[in-house]
């Protein structure tokens, strides 16, 4: 079986729900403490054992190559101020592995952003993960999601069990047969109504995917308003190659959502070992007085 060295994260959206800031930053590269929320999911895909990253630019992205590209001119000044703890957190940023871009020119849908990383994996399998889901897990959810496609040779969707309303605002996933975490997928029911649950599995972010993905998204029409959704080429893909549901252990934060950004915030903060604890106290007295 081809093991999986490739990841692509698309970043495409106009954050509308971040606004004013994205006006002038992207949604991804807004900080959680001090790290952009991408540079998170990229962290995760290189402690997955991923050695190539490509990460697929919508409009208004271009900080987003700044961040993962040398700065000769800041390296130069931090190494002659002798500040080489400052120098390894920027060379960080991109030189544990190889990243590279591809824009997607007009917004035309998840399903052509994916479209956009045929050349860049080829007829390998490689992960998947949207540049607005940061999971914190002990281990890295593409790693768990590549491990499930080792033992089955089928695309990966990662999933979690929902248990409250929320669920209506995902992709849920119907399934068939269990096997630990495993189930079959049998489609994804785009935010179902609360009484039409196919299931409590939605749909958060990260998959692995097969080459056979394309095929599908050849096939899809466009919508009306000219774009190719991701997930019908998905639910295309169970119906053939067939697709496994992998319920994954990790917290999970959207980070599309103001409150969700809070959260990511809040608790990054509480596992800092350098000002954790310190963030604990305060947010206990802040609490008895507010």
């Amino acid at each position: 079986m081809t093991k999986i060295t490739k990841a692509v994260i698309p970043c495409g959206g106009m954050g509308t729900r971040f606004l004013p800031v994205t006006k002038a930053v992207p949604k991804e590269i807004l900080p959680v403490i001090d790290t952009p929320v991408l540079a998170y999911i990229v962290d995760e895909a290189i402690e997955s054992g991923i050695t190539d990253i490509l990460i697929v630019l919508g409009r208004g992205k271009s900080s987003i190559k700044q961040y993962f590209t040398p700065t000769p001119a800041l390296e130069d000044a931090l190494y002659k101020a002798g500040k080489t703890d400052f120098l390894e957190i920027v060379k960080k940023t991109y030189n544990r592995a190889s990243v590279t871009f591809v824009r997607q020119e007009k917004p035309r849908g998840s399903g052509d952003a994916v479209k956009k990383a045929r050349k860049f994996t080829g007829n390998e399998p490689f992960a998947l993960a949207w540049g607005d889901d940061l999971i914190f897990a002990q281990k890295p959810v593409m790693r768990q999601l590549m491990d499930c496609y080792e033992k089955t040779g089928k695309s990966v969707l990662g999933v979690q069990t929902v248990l409250t309303d929320d669920i209506v605002k995902y992709g849920v996933a119907a399934t068939g047969a269990q096997e630990g975490r495993a189930h079959e997928c049998l489609s994804i029911v785009e935010k179902p109504p609360l009484d039409r649950l196919p299931s409590r599995l939605a749909a958060l972010g990260r998959y692995v995917l097969t080459p056979d993905i394309y095929g599908e998204i050849a096939k899809l029409k466009p919508s009306a308003g000219g774009e190719l959704q991701f997930t019908d080429a998905l639910n295309a893909l169970c119906a053939t190659a067939g697709v496994v549901a992998y319920d994954f252990e990790g917290r999970r934060y959207d980070m599309g959502d103001k409150f969700g950004a809070v959260q990511a915030t809040v608790e990054y903060g509480l596992r800092s070992p350098v000002f954790g604890e310190r963030l604990r106290n305060y947010l206990i007295q802040l609490g008895k007085t507010l």
